[in-house]
């Protein structure tokens, strides 16, 4: 979780780090990964996922292998904005990037959806094939778990996310015989305190959705 995943700016390759919420949902995370037989972490080299993946790679006694093509999606002009924001500066980028418009780049040198999912299943195939056989874990952000998701399912890069992407989810897919296949998504068990917790405070009420901030 990070301030501007609570604004809902875009925050692509802008290196913004985690809020406090967040560096409390990566302790769970590690608590929870602890006994899993990780041999691995990798881990985007943003701020916010390599504070994420720190206190993992500590409990485990490994450290955290920093991956550039585990980074998030780069928005170009739209970084640093709000949905609203874009939507009234750049009305026909936002449309064609609300189309998943494949092969439209992004103003101001952002990629496109295809050259983005190339670079995330290049690193995932990298990453697999260093390990065989073994569990690693590959920190990221909430694009690349979508690119991610649909490589495990087969789900096309047009068709519209039915699936979550959650801040310091446990997502697990594997690769097996030059094949992905999907085990379980967004698992927050490890979750469930800190991010009631959390929205009871925000909100003077009864938790709800906005401990549960998409990823990025």
């Amino acid at each position: 979780m990070t301030s501007w995943n609570r604004q809902r700016r875009f925050q692509g390759h802008r290196d913004i780090g985690l809020d406090d919420e967040g560096h409390e949902q990566a302790r769970r995370l590690a608590e929870r990964l602890a006994d899993c037989g990780l041999v691995a972490v990798h881990t985007s080299d943003l701020a916010r996922a390599r504070d994420t993946a720190a206190p993992v790679a500590a409990r485990l006694g490994i450290p955290a292998v920093t991956d550039e093509g585990l980074r998030e999606r780069c928005y170009g002009d739209f970084e640093g904005r709000t949905y609203d924001e874009i939507e009234a500066e750049f009305p026909e980028a936002y449309a064609r990037w609300r189309a998943r418009d494949p092969g439209f780049a992004l103003p101001g040198g952002g990629e496109s959806l295809r050259e983005f999912a190339d670079r995330v299943a290049r690193a995932f195939d990298r990453i697999a094939r260093s390990y065989p056989g073994r569990r690693v874990a590959a920190v990221t952000h909430g694009g690349v778990l979508d690119i991610a998701y649909r490589i495990a399912t087969g789900l096309d890069l047009e068709s519209p996310r039915r699936h979550e992407l959650l801040n310091a989810s446990i997502n697990r897919i594997r690769f097996r015989d030059g094949q992905w296949s999907l085990i379980d998504w967004a698992d927050v068990a490890h979750l469930d305190a800190v991010l009631d917790d959390a929205s009871v405070r925000r909100q003077g009420g009864p938790p709800g959705l906005p401990g549960r901030a998409l990823q990025g």
